[in-house]
């Protein structure tokens, strides 16, 4: 199913497979990827109850062994409605039987998407249902259209950064973090984009507080902001070397499994901990002009 929310500018659909953002518009301008699967089959996937890839794909807990998918299972779940207006839906969903045989935890999580001006705000609300503390990552994964008009080219965008400052790059080997090899990015000038930017995969950035990630370019009036505040990483990739018109800006709340890791769930990097019947909750927003 397929819910629409607008004001008088703008208007985003959301599907309730996944609670993944599908379009998001304004002025004719579609800024959503349309998750052409010659490239891509995503939109704007959530991330959870991991980020990434984990070594053969599976962890254990406990002294049990899990498989997992890349990036977890929850953007190939069903959500309910649980409330909407013209303006703002809320999704949810909770484990069951299907998800503990992936991972074993009771939790409901709840998406909101809320129009404002020229702004989408999502925010998620996670709840431990459970009696035991869980263990889990969250992200999101919105890719955007890039050119944003038919007479541009990739090219002619760039990265722009606040603040503009220098922040920690985390490299990828063969799909994984090398967390001992962080270096100092440079997000304290404009970057330019072009495929090649891409050929080792993502890059991975630190943050803290407040930060905002853009999608600029001299030629278009036309741009995209991703704020956020307290996301520990954030990620911008584009496919290579199967090259496609779009980039995604990643915030996350964990992180890919290292180049080190011994599997187990408790010594994952960057993983979160949230005792039982308390409740997690963050949110970025998406800015068009």
């Amino acid at each position: 199913m397929t819910i629409t929310i607008s004001n008088q500018s703008i208007t985003a659909k959301i599907s309730t497979h996944g609670a993944e953002l599908i379009s998001f518009q304004s002025e004719g301008i579609e800024f959503i990827w349309q998750a052409d699967p010659e490239y891509w089959e995503w939109h704007s996937p959530i991330l959870f109850p991991f980020i990434g890839r984990l070594k053969d794909n599976q962890y254990t807990y406990k002294g049990k062994n899990y498989s997992m998918p890349k990036h977890g299972f929850i953007r190939d779940c069903q959500f309910d409605i649980l409330a909407m207006t013209n303006e703002l839906v809320i999704l949810t969903f909770s484990s069951n039987s299907e998800t503990r045989k992936l991972y074993p935890f009771d939790f409901t999580l709840n998406v909101k998407y809320e129009i404002w001006g020229e702004g989408l705000r999502v925010h998620f609300n996670l709840k431990n249902t459970g009696e035991e503390k869980m263990i889990f990552a969250l992200g999101s994964h919105p890719a955007f259209n890039v050119p944003l008009e038919d007479h541009l080219t990739f090219d002619d965008y760039y990265f722009s950064f606040l603040p503009s400052k220098c922040r920690t790059t985390i490299p990828l080997e063969e799909h994984f973090v090398n967390f001992d090899k962080r270096t100092l990015g440079q997000t304290n000038t404009y970057i330019g984009l072009c495929h090649d930017l891409f050929s080792n995969s993502s890059l991975i950035y630190e943050t803290k507080g407040l930060n905002a990630f853009m999608i600029e370019s001299e030629k278009s009036i036309h741009d995209i902001t991703l704020v956020y505040k307290n996301f520990p990483y954030v990620a911008l990739w584009s496919p290579y070397p199967n090259e496609a018109n779009f980039v995604c800006i990643e915030p996350w709340y964990g992180m890919i499994d290292t180049t080190t890791s011994t599997g187990k769930l408790e010594d994952l990097l960057g993983m979160n901990h949230l005792a039982s019947n308390e409740r997690f909750e963050t949110e970025y927003s998406i800015i068009i002009h």
